[in-house]
């Protein structure tokens, strides 16, 4: 059966320590590939069993635990029997078909698949229906025969018809259709090969999803062109969800908008960084160039100095050459003036001299 309880009692997850993702251990010894035993190959999906052609001349002795992992002739691989229901087939099924196909070196792994009539009376509705089932089962890279119609408990006929060597499930016990472990005779006969649930991941987990996100998959589903009568929703609840679809829309575009303007935002800023920077070396430029100009040092000093000397050269007058006679003028005769008065030495000693009037003399210059 499906790797999947019923039974809230029952755990279905497994925790062991050392563990790999395919079930393996670090002692498990590495089983060596071996190439898919069936017409089709890899290219094309596996047969069903019903269609397939079997010798049943030969006689058929199942091979033992040991013979099965010291590996077996090419012509006689171990065949691993693994069932369940398949529904919405995800990765834990692949994983799980995987493991059952790499638990011997040379293994022809054969997957029962059970009907929609079997399934809904003993475990529930089904998302997909049977023919689903069997097609997403055989597209499995793993597997190399699909059997339709599986039974739910697996009977000693049904064991020898299809050759079965080893039955692979995960060993926590499977309660249902009255038994607290179906596969409790497959254990006790020494055929059974345990295998590992992949957490995180079920059929039940994908549809628990559905059913908590239900209004954004009818929304998303109206939106995608499926009416309201495909998808069993009323009258109002459509009009609701296409105004919640609207709603959403606005508020998409509104922050569509704010995203739009935080970026022209910060282009701005980014544009004012630039041209305050280039704004600041243009200023650091223009004045240097003032400074050079016009500063105390300046060029425009220096101009004005060489202006000034060439102007002072050009007004003032030049003088003669010195080979040149010079003319002397002639001195003017003296004038006194009456009130002008030169003191005279004093007279010498014992001789009386008469005072005489002070006069001063003047050249014919300073008479004009």
């Amino acid at each position: 059966m499906e790797a999947q309880s019923i039974t809230k009692s029952v755990s279905r997850k497994r925790r062991k320590d050392n563990v790999g993702p395919n079930g393996t251990t670090d002692e498990d010894p590495v089983p060596v590939k071996v190439p898919r035993h069936t017409m089709q190959g890899v290219s094309e999906p596996a047969p069903f069993s019903d269609e397939l052609k079997v010798d049943r001349s030969k006689p058929y002795r199942r091979v033992s635990m040991q013979e099965a992992k010291l590996g077996t002739p090419l012509e006689r691989p171990v065949r691993v029997y693994a069932d369940g229901i398949f529904d919405l087939f995800h990765s834990g099924h692949a994983r799980a078909l995987m493991q059952a196909k790499n638990l011997f070196p040379n293994t022809h792994l054969i997957v029962g698949v059970c009907s929609d009539e079997l399934t809904h009376n003993l475990k529930g509705f089904t998302v997909m229906n049977e023919a689903e089932r069997y097609d997403a089962v055989q597209h499995c890279r793993y597997v190399d025969e699909v059997v339709r119609n599986a039974p739910w408990t697996l009977t000693p006929e049904f064991l020898q018809k299809h050759r079965i060597d080893f039955v692979a499930h995960d060993d926590i016990p499977y309660s249902s259709a009255g038994s607290d472990d179906v596969y409790k005779h497959i254990k006790e006969a020494g055929m059974f090969a345990p295998t590992q649930r992949t957490e995180g991941i079920s059929t039940s987990d994908i549809i628990t999803r559905i059913v908590r996100d239900y209004d954004v998959y009818v929304r998303r589903n109206l939106q995608r062109g499926y009416t309201a009568k495909e998808l069993n929703v009323s009258f109002i609840n459509e009009k609701r969800f296409n105004l919640q679809e609207r709603v959403d829309k606005v508020k998409k575009k509104v922050k569509d908008v704010e995203e739009k303007s935080k970026e022209f935002v910060q282009k701005v800023e980014e544009k004012s960084i630039d041209m305050i920077q280039k704004w600041e070396e243009k200023s650091r430029e223009f004045i240097g160039n003032f400074l050079e100009m016009f500063g105390p040092e300046g060029a425009l000093k220096h101009m004005l100095k060489e202006g000034k000397g060439r102007m002072l050269q050009a007004i003032s007058p030049k003088q003669s050459p010195s080979s040149s006679p010079t003319r002397e003028r002639s001195p003017s005769p003296s004038f006194r003036w009456p009130f002008s008065a030169k003191i005279s030495p004093p007279a010498s000693p014992g001789r009386h001299s008469r005072p005489t009037a002070a006069t001063y003399d003047i050249s014919e210059d300073e008479e004009d």
